[in-house]
């Protein structure tokens, strides 16, 4: 299966606690809720309901899991889409603590936990979906086992609260598979992970130019190989 991120984020990247003030107020964040004023603008709901129509599998971290139970277990509403992937497809969630869920379809991955996921990656099929959890969504990331990330930025700064990427993460490049701006200026983004290049800047005959990042660039005039920046 294909592990893919999906995750809401604030402009300045915060996934902490979108969905109301009390959803996720460790570390004494106060700022959550932050999605909400956006909640009657139906595009961005038409993505989320895309990103779940694809879902063969769930994989959420404990305290994800334990938020999304008691809410979603209870919606039976058949145009729901959310609610039925939530209710229907198995679900895998990462704890070394949780025993006997009650929520149908739920397993519990209570070993190593990144030797666990490869293997649920080696099954065939399609889409192994991880949602919110983000001490597990960045453990993915900088281990490298992330296949795509589907992410709606929303524009709002919130200032403080756990990020997707955050300092001391491993540099990523990412290929962008698609984008497109949605009710007011909400940006849906699918991206996937690529090799980390740098690059620079010169003068070279007056003239300034982007250097080739590959390995083989060298210092000084001679040698760069580059194009014009565009004026």
């Amino acid at each position: 299966m294909q592990l893919i991120v999906n995750e809401f984020l604030s402009l300045d990247g915060v996934m902490q606690g979108p969905g109301g003030a009390e959803e996720d107020p460790s570390g004494g964040f106060d700022r959550g809720g932050w999605i909400v004023p956006f909640a009657a603008q139906p595009k961005w709901g038409e993505v989320v309901s895309g990103w779940f129509s694809r879902a063969e599998a769930i994989l959420l971290g404990r305290s994800t899991y334990d938020m999304m139970h008691p809410y979603w277990s209870q919606v039976d509403d058949p145009e729901n889409s959310v609610g039925i992937a939530l209710n229907s497809l198995p679900k895998y969630v990462v704890s070394s603590t949780l025993a006997g869920p009650s929520w149908r379809g739920t397993q519990v991955l209570s070993g190593d936990p990144l030797q666990e996921i490869r293997r649920l990656k080696e099954i065939p099929g399609g889409e192994l979906q991880v949602h919110g959890s983000w001490r597990l969504a960045r453990t993915l990331h900088e281990a490298g086992l992330v296949d795509e990330y589907r992410l709606l930025v929303f524009p709002v700064v919130v200032g403080t609260g756990k990020r997707l990427f955050d300092t001391g993460g491993p540099a990523t490049g990412l290929t962008v598979r698609e984008c497109s701006t949605l009710d007011e200026g909400t940006v849906s983004y699918v991206l996937t992970p690529t090799e980390y290049r740098r690059g620079g800047l010169a003068v070279v005959d007056g003239r300034e130019v982007l250097l080739d990042p590959s390995p083989d660039s060298t210092a000084g005039h001679e040698g760069h190989r580059g194009e014009p920046v565009p004026g």
